[in-house]
């Protein structure tokens, strides 16, 4: 049987290494495909485009809204974040376990859409740390730190809507941990309904042909 990839959804608090996590998840193992996102927020220092993001401008994006070309889309922090749909779909059938970075609103329109979806919620092991590692990156004003630890508290209420909580605590124990939860959930019995079927079918024949 054709294996079918999985799409892995990989929310979390902004500064709770999300991107290094995925990272190091498709460099340690070749079952994987990390989705580029589009976004009209303006690149970071060393960003590129169409490596970390899509950096498009928002008349850009609300095109690519109207043409239905997104998986999902929504606006953080004054801008739009969204999922291109072409790639995810060419990678899945392909056998790809794709990873998708997504904020939380986003990421409970992906299980509406595609209920076998992987649901994943990246969590540093504390308030303190979650704070320490934004104030680290020197990227960010006080003011946006305080914004970002303030969105944290509202994505806190809709943890419990993922599959798996993940605390990234040691990146090779969480990368591994990762790993193991996303193949696990292949063998999920809503990730094999055709196989179950397929076995259904032929217990049913093989009855028959005993009576």
């Amino acid at each position: 049987m054709k294996r079918k990839g999985i799409l892995v959804v990989v929310s979390g608090f902004s500064g709770a290494g999300k991107g290094t996590l995925m990272k190091q998840l498709v460099k340690s193992y070749d079952t994987y495909a990390l989705s580029v996102s589009m976004t009209t927020r303006n690149p970071r220092s060393g960003e590129t485009d169409g490596k970390e993001y899509f950096f498009v401008s928002k008349d850009t994006f609300e095109k690519e809204i109207a043409r239905g070309g997104l998986v999902e889309y929504a606006q953080y922090c004054g801008n739009y974040y969204g999922t291109p749909k072409e790639y995810v779909e060419k990678q899945l059938e392909h056998g790809k376990d794709v990873i998708l970075e997504i904020e939380i609103q986003g990421a409970l329109k992906i299980k509406e859409k595609f209920p076998s979806a992987l649901l994943l919620f990246v969590t540093p092991p504390s308030v303190k740390e979650l704070k320490r590692r934004l104030s680290g990156r020197g990227t960010e004003t006080e003011d946006v730190i305080n914004a970002r630890l303030a969105r944290a508290g509202e994505e806190a209420e809709g943890i419990e809507k993922y599959d798996y909580l993940v605390i990234n605590d040691d990146l090779d124990t969480c990368v591994a941990q990762m790993h193991a939860l996303i193949q696990g959930a292949h063998n999920a019995p809503l990730r094999n309904e055709e196989f179950i079927e397929t076995i259904r079918t032929q217990l049913k024949e093989l009855a028959k042909g005993e009576n």
